[in-house]
């Protein structure tokens, strides 16, 4: 099957509806086309985020932007799925992620992902030490901060393999 733009929409048994209203997630194996994008709030949200105060983001900007990421990890998360599938494995980890994104040529994410990932279990390990040793009074739980370290080094080379794959 091949969406109204010329693109290959099976992969490993999923079949995705892009005619935008008669497919329906279940029986048919069709996956509704909002169930399958980011919410648009949310992508017009990021997009902002870098944009100066008094610029605007157009709806067909985000719509497009909205396709884009959401095709993006529907294609990491794929590969990462197989590799699991490869090895009998039910559940994709953090390190499939990352080997997806080093195997399909985005080795500066890949790099970004490993060292965000190391610490989050860093931090999760310390967390559980101090819950189990009663450290931590309820309700002043350390929030992360590595999300945004995370987005903020991704960021500086966003465009970067882009512009090399389009």
């Amino acid at each position: 099957m091949t969406d109204k733009i010329g693109i290959d929409s099976y992969r490993e048994g999923h079949k995705y509806d892009f005619g935008g209203g008669g497919g329906v997630s279940g029986e048919d194996g069709f996956i509704k086309e909002q169930e399958r994008l980011l919410p648009i709030a949310n992508v017009g949200r990021i997009m902002k985020q870098i944009l100066p105060p008094n610029a605007k983001v157009s709806k067909e900007a985000k719509e497009t932007m909205q396709e884009c990421v959401s095709e993006f990890i529907s294609f990491v998360t794929g590969e990462a799925s197989d590799k699991c599938h490869r090895e009998k494995r039910k559940t994709v980890n953090g390190d499939d992620i990352c080997w997806a994104l080093a195997t399909l040529g985005f080795d500066n994410y890949a790099e970004q992902l490993k060292r965000y990932l190391q610490r989050y279990r860093e931090q999760e390990g310390e967390r559980a030490n101090q819950h189990r040793a009663g450290n931590v009074p309820e309700g002043k739980e350390e929030t992360s901060s590595y999300r945004g370290d995370l987005h903020s080094s991704l960021s500086l080379g966003r465009f970067e393999r882009c512009k090399s794959i389009w």
